[in-house]
């Protein structure tokens, strides 16, 4: 897939600090992509540096194509920023916000009222279009500044913590807006701490850590380059004495490392590939041994978090300063 954003040797430097350090990173044209990260990981500088909101101090950074040292304005073109602490005019109406924003990127009268109108639609603000900012709630007001960031139709939105501070009935209207946009053909990156709402969310991932991005792809492709096989778990029908035979039946199996039986499951250690789980699945129905379930188990964004960063850590030693 194109790359539509790719950062390539993207530093960032304060006196006494390396808050961005060396980060290259692709995200394929209309994709979900999540930068994964603790408070001060460096998430928030990335975006801006990406936003042309900071200039890098080394490196660039593509966005479309256009580069965003050489080229900052054609970037702001195709670009939408919402910063993690969004700000809205209190004392403006709905449909005047998006107005005042849209005159400042040059639309007509005519194109405001389509803009305006198509905007508020999308957000579900269509009923609040004359309330004033001040009266929406934190929910709304998150959707209105997406609505901000949607004015000039970009190709790629950057969302800094869009789900802060929201109720959970916000986050997953927050949620189901993102898809949405996504199927218009936005590619979509975006910044969190919050594991599982980017879990559910993205179709590809970015940990990051001390400035740096230590592992991205697919949260399963991660998976598969941080271990050796995979943790296998099989549900086998019979008594208690059925179910110990077959933990011990596979036990004895080559490439199987570990079988212990939890709840009437057998958690395998498996060493091998795909190919030598199907065989391991074959010679266990051929034995008779009754399967009545049989898969991979699922790794979780969390549990991939904890797993890089502590071999960074054990790798790297103290933080980078």
């Amino acid at each position: 897939m194109t790359a539509i954003v790719e950062a390539r040797g993207l530093v960032k430097r304060y006196p006494g600090t390396l808050a961005v350090s060396g980060v290259d990173l692709e995200v394929p044209e209309g994709e979900i992509f999540g930068l994964v990260g603790p408070n001060g990981a460096g998430k928030t500088t990335m975006l801006r540096m990406l936003a042309t909101l900071l200039l890098p101090t080394s490196g660039d950074a593509l966005i479309a194509g256009e580069s965003v040292t050489r080229n900052p304005q054609a970037v702001r073109r195709v670009l939408g920023y919402m910063p993690d602490s969004f700000g809205v005019y209190d004392d403006m109406k709905v449909w005047e916000y998006l107005d005042f924003f849209g005159r400042c990127y040059g639309l007509g009268p005519a194109r405001r009222k389509r803009m305006i109108d198509d905007l508020l639609e999308l957000v579900d603000l269509a009923a609040k279009r004359d309330a004033y900012v001040q009266s929406l709630s934190r929910g709304m007001q998150q959707r209105l500044c997406l609505a901000h960031a949607l004015v000039h139709d970009p190709q790629v939105l950057l969302l800094d913590e869009p789900a802060s501070g929201l109720d959970p009935r916000a986050r997953v209207e927050l949620r189901e807006l993102l898809r949405e946009l996504r199927t218009l053909g936005k590619t979509i990156l975006i910044s969190s701490h919050i594991l599982p709402e980017l879990e559910e969310l993205c179709t590809s991932v970015a940990i990051v850590d001390r400035g740096r991005v230590l592992a991205a792809g697919t949260i399963a492709e991660i998976g598969q380059k941080l271990r050796v096989g995979e943790v296998l778990r099989v549900r086998v029908l019979g008594d208690a004495e059925a179910l110990d035979a077959a933990r011990a039946w596979f036990e004895g199996q080559p490439d199987v490392a570990s079988a212990t039986l939890d709840s009437g499951l057998i958690e395998i250690g498996f060493r091998g590939d795909e190919a030598g789980a199907a065989q391991l699945l074959a010679a266990a129905i051929a034995s008779r041994i009754r399967v009545a379930s049989y898969s991979p188990a699922a790794t979780d964004l969390q549990e991939l978090f904890l797993q890089v960063t502590d071999r960074d850590e054990a790798t790297m030693g103290a933080p980078v300063v």
